[in-house]
This record gives C-alpha cells, sequence and structure tokens, in this order.
C-alpha cells in the first residue's frame, strides 16, 4: 500500500492498516456511523466502487473517518438518496444507463429531492462527451474528472476539498437556521410575562437550539453560590426528579455542583454531558439552566446558544422586575398574603363570572387592640406578631379559604359560608402567640357579608364588610356582625346625601332663620338664635338632625360653620342700623369646627370683616363638648373670650356634667334643654331639674334661658323659678331677616300700645 500524501493544509489524516469500512461491493450500503462523513459512490462499474473504497479507506478529515454508500445505477441512488441522509459527497459516474443519465441524476438530487449542500463530483471514462463548463454551470457540479485524471493524489484533494466545502455550507446554513431560531424565540419568550412561563421556554428553545432533548433544570437562584438552595422554577424530561420538593440543595453534586460553580464565575459552564447557562441581571436575584446532553456541542450550536442565553437575559430579569412590581401591588409584603388590591380583584372575578352559586362570606379580622400592643412594646414586636397570626390563620383555617391581608391588623378570609364560622375563626385565637419567648393573649373582631346578599363590585363588598366591623366594635369587643341591605341603603343614603349638601351648599341653598329670645318679665326681645336650614332646589326642607351630622363627618361643617357665623354677624350689623342697638345674636357651633385649629382665627377674622361689636356675639357650645377634654377646653374657652364675644351651654342638664369643671369654665349662659321645659308642667322631676339648673346658675353668676317655651302655663313657671330668658314657639318661629325685622317692629308698637 502506497504511503499517503502529507496531510499539510488539508488536514488529511492517514491511518495505517485501517479496517474495513465496506464490501466495496456495488449496491451496498454501510450503516450510518455516529461522526462519520457519508460518501456516496455511483457508478456501473464495481472496479471503481472498489478502487475508490481502497484508495479513501483510511482517510480521516477533522477527526472523521470516512463512511461510504454504493449505487450501480442512476435508478439506485436514486432510491438510496430517498432513504439516507447527510451525505456529504457524491462521486458521480456520467453515463451509466444512458449516456446523460448522471447528469440527470444531478438535476434530480438538486431540483426534487432539494439537496444544495450535498458536494457532487462528476466523473467520467469519455473526456471529450460533456463540455466541462456547461455541465458544471447547468447542474450545480462541484467537480468534473475524467476518470484517467483522478489519481490517488487528486482523488483526496478532490473528496477533501469537497468535505470541507460540505461543512462549511452546513455550519452556515445551522447558523443561519440558528439565528432565526434565536430570533423567533426571543420574540416568543419576550411575550411572556411569568417567570414560570419564561423558564419553561428557555428550557424548551434550548433544546430545539442545540439538537438534542436535553433534559434539564431552571433554577432561581436568590443568595448567589452561598445560598444553602435554589428554587426549581421549571424542568424538563426526567430532571425533574432532581428537586421533588421544588427546591435544589446547593451541596448536592451534579446539577447543584454545576450551578455553584457558573454562579460563583457568573459565565456559562459548557462539559462533555451538560452545560449550565448563566443568566445575571440586575434584579434581585440571578437565574441558571442546567442542561444534560447526550454529545458535546459543536462550536456553531454553542455560539448560538450563548447569544440565545445573552438576549433572553435581558427579557428574564425585566420578567423577573415586574414580577416583583406585580407582588408589591397585590400582596402584603410582610406577611406573603394577598392584598387589598388583590383581595378585590378576586371578588370581583367570582362576581363577573356569575359564580354565586356558593354562599360565600367575605369576613375581615380585626384584631383587638393592636395599636396598644404595638405603642407598648414596638412595631417589631407588632410585625412578629403579624406574621405569627398570618401563619397560624395559614395553618388552620381551611385550605380552599381565602386569606388575605387587607390593612395594618385587619386580615380577610373569604370562603364558602359553612367554612367561614365567627365561632371557628374566634377559637384561632383563644391560645396565645408566642412572639420573641412572650405570650401573647389576642383577640379579634369580625366584620362579614355574604355575599348571596350584596349588590355591587368587590370594592363594594369590602366596604360593607367594613361598615359591619365597626358595627361591631361599637357594640362588643371580641365579637362579630353581619352586614345587612338595611345598613348599605342607609350608608348609600349618607353618602347621596353628603354629595347632596355639597352641591347644595355650592348653590346657596343653605341659609339662615332666626328665632326670637326674650325677657320673661318685660316680654322684650333681648336676641336672636341664629338656627342653620336646607331647602333643595325641589322646595323640600332637610331636617337640620339629618344634615349636620352629614356635615361634620364630612368635614364640611368647617366651611359651613364659617359662612354661618359670617352671615350671622353680618344680620346683626342690620339689626343695628335698623336701631336695635342692644341686640344679641347666638351662633351654634358644631364640635368639629370647635376643634378645629384655624377656628380662633377664623372668628377673628369674621368679627373684623363685619364690624360687629364681640360682646354682641354669643357662641353656642353643647354640654358634651364642654365636658369632652376639658382642660383643652378651658384653654380653648378662655382663648375664646379674650375676643369679647360670650359663651352659653347649649342642652344644659342632659351630659351628665362636672360641676367642678363647670366652675373653671368661663361661660356666661347656661340653656335649659327643652326636654325639661316640655315636663316642667308634667311632673315634679321636670320641674326641679329646671328649678335646679336655674339655681345653679345664679350660685355661679350665671344667666340663665330656657328653650323649647311653647305655652304661656312653662313661662310662667319659668318665670316664677327665676329662670330671666326663654326662646320658643310661644313667643315666635324662626323667621327669615325680613319676617324677624317686621316682628321687631311689632314687638316695639304692641309695647308702645
Amino acid at each position: 500500500m502506497p504511503a499517503p500524501p502529507p496531510a499539510q493544509d488539508d488536514e488529511l489524516v492517514f491511518v495505517d492498516e485501517a479496517p474495513a469500512l465496506s464490501s466495496g461491493a456495488p449496491g451496498a450500503v454501510a450503516g450510518p456511523s455516529s461522526g462519520a462523513w457519508r460518501v456516496m459512490i455511483v457508478d456501473d462499474d464495481a472496479d471503481v466502487h472498489s478502487t475508490t473504497t481502497f484508495a479513501l479507506g483510511s482517510l480521516e478529515l477533522h477527526g472523521r473517518r470516512l463512511e461510504f454508500l454504493h449505487a450501480s445505477s442512476a435508478a439506485e441512488a436514486r432510491a438510496l438518496l430517498e432513504s439516507e441522509s447527510d451525505i456529504a459527497v457524491i462521486l458521480l459516474d456520467v453515463v451509466m444507463e444512458e449516456a446523460d443519465a448522471g447528469l440527470h441524476l444531478v438535476r434530480h438530487i438538486r431540483e426534487t429531492l432539494g439537496l444544495h449542500d450535498t458536494r457532487i463530483i462528476l466523473r467520467t471514462g469519455q473526456p471529450g462527451y460533456a463540455p466541462e463548463m456547461d455541465a458544471i454551470r447547468g447542474y450545480d457540479i462541484n467537480d468534473y474528472r475524467t476518470k484517467s485524471e483522478l489519481t490517488r493524489t487528486k482523488l483526496y484533494t478532490s473528496v477533501a476539498t469537497a468535505i470541507r466545502a460540505y461543512e462549511q455550507i452546513r455550519a452556515l446554513e445551522t447558523s443561519r437556521r440558528g439565528l432565526a431560531d434565536v430570533v423567533r424565540a426571543n420574540a416568543e419568550l419576550m411575550a411572556l410575562r411569568s417567570i414560570a412561563g419564561m423558564a419553561e421556554g428557555i428550557l424548551r428553545e434550548a433544546a430545539r437550539l442545540i439538537g438534542q432533548p436535553a433534559p434539564g433544570l431552571m433554577c432561581s437562584c436568590l443568595g448567589g453560590p452561598e445560598a444553602a438552595g435554589w428554587e426549581v422554577l421549571a424542568a424538563s424530561g426526567d430532571k425533574a426528579a432532581l428537586a421533588p420538593t421544588g427546591v435544589l440543595a446547593a451541596a448536592e453534586e451534579g446539577a447543584a455542583a454545576a450551578i455553584r460553580d457558573s454562579l460563583a464565575l457568573q459565565r456559562h459552564m459548557f462539559g462533555e454531558r451538560h452545560l449550565t447557562l448563566y443568566f445575571g441581571g440586575k434584579a434581585h436575584c440571578d437565574f441558571t439552566a442546567w442542561i444534560e446532553l447526550e454529545r458535546p456541542l459543536d462550536p456553531v450550536r454553542r455560539g448560538l446558544l450563548e447569544l440565545f442565553a445573552s438576549n433572553i437575559a435581558v427579557g428574564l430579569d425585566n420578567v423577573a422586575l415586574l414580577t416583583d412590581l406585580q407582588r408589591a401591588a397585590f400582596y402584603d409584603p410582610l406577611t406573603g398574603l394577598p392584598n387589598r388590591t388583590r383581595l378585590v380583584e378576586l371578588i370581583d372575578a367570582g362576581l363577573s363570572a356569575g359564580d354565586v352559586r356558593r354562599d360565600e362570606v367575605l369576613c375581615l379580622v380585626d384584631l383587638d387592640h393592636f395599636a396598644e400592643i404595638n405603642d407598648a412594646l414596638g412595631h417589631q414586636f407588632g410585625d412578629a406578631l403579624l406574621v405569627a397570626v398570618a401563619r397560624r390563620l395559614r395553618a388552620r383555617v381551611h385550605p380552599r379559604l381565602q386569606l388575605a391581608r387587607i390593612g395594618s391588623d385587619i386580615f380577610c378570609i373569604l370562603g364558602d359560608a359553612a367554612q367561614v364560622d365567627p365561632e371557628g375563626i374566634h377559637a384561632l385565637f383563644a391560645a396565645p402567640f408566642s412572639i420573641e419567648g412572650q405570650d401573647v393573649q389576642v383577640s379579634s373582631t369580625l366584620g362579614l357579608v355574604r355575599l348571596l346578599e350584596h349588590e355591587g363590585s368587590g370594592a363594594d363588598a369590602m366596604k360593607d364588610a367594613d361598615i359591619a366591623l365597626k358595627r361591631a366594635k361599637t357594640r362588643q369587643r371580641g365579637g362579630h356582625f353581619y352586614f345587612s341591605r338595611g345598613m348599605g341603603v342607609e350608608i348609600r343614603e349618607r353618602v347621596r346625601l353628603m354629595h347632596a349638601l355639597r352641591s347644595g351648599f355650592a348653590r346657596s341653598e343653605l341659609f339662615l332663620a332666626y328665632q326670637p329670645q326674650v325677657e320673661l318679665g318685660a316680654h322684650r326681645p333681648f336676641g336672636a338664635e341664629a338656627l342653620l336650614r336646607w331647602r333643595t332646589e325641589d322646595g323640600r326642607l332637610v331636617p337640620p338632625d339629618r344634615f349636620i351630622p352629614i356635615a361634620e363627618y364630612s368635614g364640611l361643617i368647617i366651611e359651613i360653620g364659617e359662612w354661618v357665623l359670617r352671615q350671622a354677624c353680618a344680620e346683626l350689623m342690620r339689626l343695628r342700623a335698623a336701631g336695635y342697638l342692644d341686640f344679641t345674636m347666638s351662633v351654634n357651633v358644631s364640635q368639629v369646627q370647635f376643634r378645629h385649629p384655624g377656628f380662633l382665627d377664623m372668628l377673628r377674622s369674621a368679627l373684623a370683616d363685619t364690624g360687629v361689636p364681640p360682646e354682641r356675639i354669643e357662641l353656642e357650645i353643647t354640654e358634651s363638648m364642654a365636658m369632652e377634654e376639658p382642660d383643652l377646653l378651658i384653654e380653648r374657652l378662655a382663648a375664646i373670650k379674650r375676643t369679647g364675644v360670650s359663651i352659653a351651654i347649649d342642652d344644659f342638664g342632659t351630659g351628665f356634667s362636672s360641676l367642678s369643671y363647670l366652675q373653671r369654665l368661663q361661660v356666661d349662659r347656661l340653656k335649659i334643654d327643652r326636654t325639661f321645659v316640655t315636663e316642667i308642667t308634667g311632673s315634679a322631676r321636670g320641674s326641679s331639674i329646671a328649678e335646679m339648673v336655674i339655681e345653679l346658675g345664679r350660685n355661679l353668676g350665671l344667666s340663665i334661658i330656657a328653650e323649647g317655651v311653647e305655652d304661656e302655663r312653662q313661662a310662667q313657671i319659668l318665670q316664677a323659678l327665676g329662670c330671666p330668658l326663654a326662646q320658643g314657639f310661644l313667643f315666635s318661629r324662626p323667621l327669615a331677616p325680613e319676617a324677624l325685622l317686621e316682628w321687631l317692629g311689632q314687638d316695639a308698637l304692641n309695647r308702645a300700645a
């Protein structure tokens, strides 16, 4: 056997005494050998098959040997090409069954079978039969040789060159297809909005890019290589068994060791039997994919995989950030439970789906006296208590129930009414909670709403449950209360009234009526009380006891109260201009208005702007206001008195006054409540209370006025008891400004007559 030519730049390597690769018989097919270059010999001469096989049998190119397939005719080659693949080179005879059978086979290979990568070396024993250039140009032939010029060396060179061209074309095609796959995979994965979905997609697309089954794991690596374990986000093939609990322990070998090394070096790792992709990002954690290989990756597929990983890392980081934002928006960071926003979404989803077949209950669980615990033991202790409560609820409530934390110390339980049992929930708090080595006993108050009876959205259901919770807390701590439709109607009516009041005030629907106050002895007017009234656009009067509490609750009373004071002062100035110089105007002040930090400035401004004499203005506060935080009230009253106005305590006798505080208050007048005036003619008790108030005022040097005087008998008794002043229907109903002037004029005429 002659010595083969040196490898030089061909990278040809000849193996001495290489084993036979084929029998060399025409028509024989060698079984595919992994990693071998496949060469098909098509010739009707059996000697050509044997000599070609003998000449090339020891050839190796890039560490891969040759594998031969044989066909003795164009028809036989067609049949063989239908079933075989990955043929690098075809050594093709031109003349076989017909003079141009080889050329027709070339056209069939290129156009019918679409094999454009396979290199074709055309061989002919009749040099002048076909023009070489025309054959190569017209039939996509890669080399054209006569059999006589194909020496062994030239045959080596021709086949090696053809194989190298085939390898390069295949690499280019693999790269082209791989790049298209990378672009497609990136686009598809970027459209996903969940970490779990992207993790599954990354394993799937990686397997497609490397052309292997590639079972693997995708992990979230919070804490990096020093962490005790990593969360398994997705698993493919049989690798799910590596983390049956969803966590891959970092101390394990195999996949865990490879991930640990990749995290430590912060780069991809490629081995013979596995690879690890590192997805470093700006989010709070890194991600890694560990993939098992059937065979090592060639440089092209490895490059494609690195390109894919570098591109998808940005998308993975963005989705991780989006996931964190969604968790922050919909979950409580302290307990990990859904928050109010997420719970409303869940309720809305159930309501919109018409899922009202089950009797579901929404239950708010308020921890009793949590604020005191928080203040006494600190916020860190309070947070630990909240976490402990959440842990107990998770462990003990029915797994089908939805839990949430919707406020500082308010949890929520949503689910079937049979499982949301108030007594059972209260029982969850029977045992103390162990916090930082201390046992803390906590009770709960519950507000519940049945969704079958609910009308509205999830946010409305939450409001209804909150109303029920407030009602439960006012009745008894540690109890529970169910929301009813009647409560909902009442609340919605109050809200409607609040909006109507705000609009009505803006449209000047509110006005003042003035009820005269008289001296009982002389039957002479000495002043009037300014009373707030509301007449709607349709002419309907809304009772003060309905809209004034709404104004106080909404805070609108601050603005309305200032308007009332200024209107009353302006009316007093008109009366003074009419000649009633010793007339006094009494104005009611609400508790909300009185406690407002800007009240004193507002009072001074109203007095200055209207020019009214301060000594002719009297402010009325209720007895309950006077007795609440009396020390603060004493200071506020002293400041008010310095403006020059006088103070009266309204409804005196109904608030169980503390006489010791009454002595310290700088007030000018006590007003006997109409309840005692009504009873003055009906019972001895009513008369005695009125007499007691009159005597108290006399002893303290305070003026006394009785309200609600409706008949002459009441007026006579009050006068006999020593009460100097009164107001009521006996003298006049509340009057409009013009009617008040007319009433005062008529009274003056009567007294003159």
